[in-house]
C-alpha cells in the first residue's frame, strides 16, 4: 500500500482533514492527521477514529503496523511553532 493510498483513504473520510503518511516499506506507515473533528476528544478516540478507517487493511494485511498523531488545526499551528510533528 502507498503512503497516497492512505492519504486518500483518510482525507475521503475524515471531512475537511489534511493528511500525511509516510512509509518506507509500504507495510509500517507513520500518519499525521489534522482535523477540527478531533476537538474535545481525548487521544485514544482520536487514534479509535483513524483505525476505524483502516481496519480493514490492517486485517487483511495491506498495513502492518500505523504510528498516528493527530492535531486539532489549532493544535497543529501551536506545535509547527514549537517544530513538534
Amino acid at each position: 500500500m502507498s503512503p497516497e493510498e492512505v492519504q486518500n483513504i483518510l482525507t475521503q473520510a475524515i471531512e475537511d482533514s489534511e493528511v500525511q503518511a509516510t512509509s518506507n516499506d509500504g507495510s509500517h506507515f507513520q500518519i499525521m492527521v489534522i482535523s477540527d473533528q478531533f476537538e474535545g476528544l481525548r487521544a485514544v478516540k482520536r487514534q479509535q477514529m483513524i483505525y476505524a478507517h483502516l481496519g480493514e487493511y490492517i486485517t487483511g494485511g495491506a498495513l502492518h503496523a500505523v504510528g498516528i498523531k493527530t492535531y486539532t488545526k489549532k493544535e497543529w499551528e501551536k506545535a509547527k511553532n514549537l517544530q513538534v510533528g
